[in-house]
């Protein structure tokens, strides 16, 4: 068990969360706190050395919203997509207002793109991610790092509900084993059915994606 499972596993039981409805692999808020392999794929600035929550304390956060919406390419893998809006979402989450504009940008480009085209469904796949996350930092009160930001977290969340979302997502892509695995994660806490099937979709394709087979014990 390396460093972050464990910073994990200890902070999620302080703050009590719990996925009590279904399980993925490793236990914790499961789009926060286990950072997702990408090698080196270029994302947000990062630190993580000591904990999953941390960022770079140089980080601009007003950079914040262009830096993420200028990685998020049509080309960019969904893993890198997923670790980049865990960072975003962390980072996000010191600021009220970043975190407002964040992700009414993302619901502004999924809303903007061609009814179920490719591009739609990552446009998708970017505000249900944000918005799961977002949540999970509401489940945080337990955290001295987060306590003082789930106000405005939940006030940027707002009635966003992210399975809705990925499932836009996986209704113009239904054969693309890493948003199913997306999805898998944000359903982990709210339907055993789905969370499972979701789950069985994404590890039949793993052998197809190479970052996802090296991602896919999150959901094993």
């Amino acid at each position: 068990m390396n460093r972050y499972v464990r910073s994990c596993l200890l902070k999620a039981a302080v703050a009590t969360v719990t996925l009590a409805v279904a399980t993925p692999a490793l236990a914790g808020p499961p789009l926060l706190c286990h950072p997702f392999e990408i090698g080196t794929a270029r994302s947000l600035p990062w630190n993580g050395s000591d904990s999953w929550w941390q960022g770079r304390t140089d980080y601009k956060l007003e950079n914040l919203v262009a830096d993420t919406e200028a990685l998020l390419t049509p080309s960019t893998p969904v893993i890198v997509r997923m670790e980049t809006l865990r960072r975003a979402a962390l980072y996000a989450s010191a600021d009220s207002t970043v975190a407002s504009q964040l992700l009414r940008r993302l619901m502004t480009r999924a809303q903007a793109a061609e009814e179920g085209s490719p591009a739609s469904a990552l446009a998708w796949l970017d505000a249900a991610y944000v918005a799961e996350a977002f949540r999970e930092v509401t489940m945080l009160s337990g955290m001295s790092e987060f306590r003082d930001r789930i106000g405005g977290v939940r006030a940027a969340l707002g009635d966003a509900d992210g399975y809705a979302l990925i499932r836009k997502s996986i209704a113009a892509r239904p054969d693309d084993p890493s948003i199913q695995f997306a999805a898998a994660l944000i359903a982990a806490d709210k339907n055993r059915t789905a969370y499972d099937e979701h789950a069985a979709k994404a590890r039949a394709g793993a052998s197809r994606d190479p970052l996802l087979a090296r991602n896919i014990n999150k959901v094993s």
